[in-house]
């Protein structure tokens, strides 16, 4: 038995439409109109137990609001999900007590209380026996290193010892199934490191069947085996990682600054951006191996400064629209991405 199963979920969002000007504020309030917003669209898709599946996609496309639903925090509007053979909205009592959740954004710890009473606190709402709540805290203490922080408010701690206590804290009653939400937002290169391998050796260890949303491709390449891309509240892509990296993933953005004008006279370069001593560029790797690129690259400049990134998670959704037919719609996605403003990451010009 598939231990997540969702079919044909959708979400739809009612929302209040004001009127322009004082006649209509006043019509408003005793013939309200309403807009409905479609945040879900009839997806469809099965988790196994101890898999941990990458659910992503670009702001507002329906990640969180699926989250909300499998968590039972939210109604859907229609179709049916199942968390280990429960209902989230029926059983919702029962579910709690197998699940765990993570929510980048948003804190299950009570910020003027150090972890250590957070944890406490849980245990009695998980209803754990004292002795074996002490185990569970000390077992996850050493595990995630959290011992010279569990006496300091949380109020105190930094970004990523937070994010430790978060995890931690929706681990102490042993979930089978944990949803984490942008678990690594905000922090440093460091800090979502540790944070990934926390996640993975519990997976390992424990088995835990595991969703995971986030914007970071790093974060799905190194934990998950399977991804399901989700965009205007529709699954575009499922299939696995490894896949996903070979057709898409492949391609690297890299940055240069040079002392002289810049010479990109490289096999396999596909020029986003270049001016006389600085440049950006994309390759290939699946062709054209980065390390013998960069190799050339230096090779014909006096490199000041060089850097190398994903291409970005709304080009990835791009390039799987184009290959599903679906351009126009990606076009408006995209348009909306184009309207934010970005900042160049090679010289820091918008």
């Amino acid at each position: 038995m598939a231990a997540i199963l969702v079919e044909n979920l959708t979400k739809v969002y009612r929302t209040k439409v004001k009127s322009p000007g004082l006649a209509g504020s006043v019509k408003d309030i005793f013939a309200p109109r309403h807009q409905d917003q479609l945040a879900v669209d009839g997806i469809s898709f099965e988790v196994q137990p101890g898999e941990v599946m990458g659910f992503i996609g670009p702001n507002g496309a329906g990640k969180s609001t699926t989250i909300k639903i499998l968590a039972g925090i939210l109604t859907p509007t229609s179709g049916r999900a199942s968390v280990l053979g429960l209902d989230p909205i029926r059983d919702r009592r029962r579910m709690l007590y197998q699940i765990g959740t993570v929510f980048g954004q948003k804190s299950q710890l009570w910020i003027h209380l150090p972890p250590l009473e957070t944890f406490r606190l849980l245990g009695a709402i998980y209803d754990i026996d004292d002795r074996t709540l002490k185990g569970r805290i000390d077992e996850l203490v050493q595990a995630f290193e959290m011992a010279d922080i569990l006496a300091t408010p949380v109020r105190k701690l930094s970004l990523g010892q937070r994010m430790k206590c978060e995890i931690a804290a929706s681990l102490l009653h042993r979930p089978p199934v944990l949803f984490l939400d942008e678990p690594t937002i905000g922090l440093d290169v460091v800090i979502r490191k540790n944070i990934r391998d926390l996640v993975s050796g519990m997976n390992r260890s424990q088995g835990t069947t595991i969703i995971l949303t986030s914007h970071d491709t790093a974060d799905i390449e190194k934990l998950c085996g399977r991804v399901i891309i989700i965009n205007h509240g529709r699954v575009v892509f499922s299939d696995t990682v490894k896949n996903l990296k070979y057709n898409y993933l492949s391609r690297k953005v890299i940055g240069l600054k040079t002392e002289e004008k810049v010479d990109l006279d490289v096999p396999g370069l596909e020029v986003v951006k270049a001016r006389d001593y600085t440049a950006k560029v994309e390759v290939d790797t699946s062709r054209y191996p980065l390390d013998k690129t960069i190799d050339a690259l230096i090779a014909r400049n006096s490199v000041l400064d060089i850097n190398v990134s994903d291409v970005p998670l709304e080009e990835v959704i791009a390039a799987i629209y184009k290959r599903t037919g679906r351009e126009g719609d990606m076009k408006r996605e995209m348009s909306k991405v184009k309207g934010e403003k970005v900042t160049d990451e090679v010289n820091g010009e918008p």
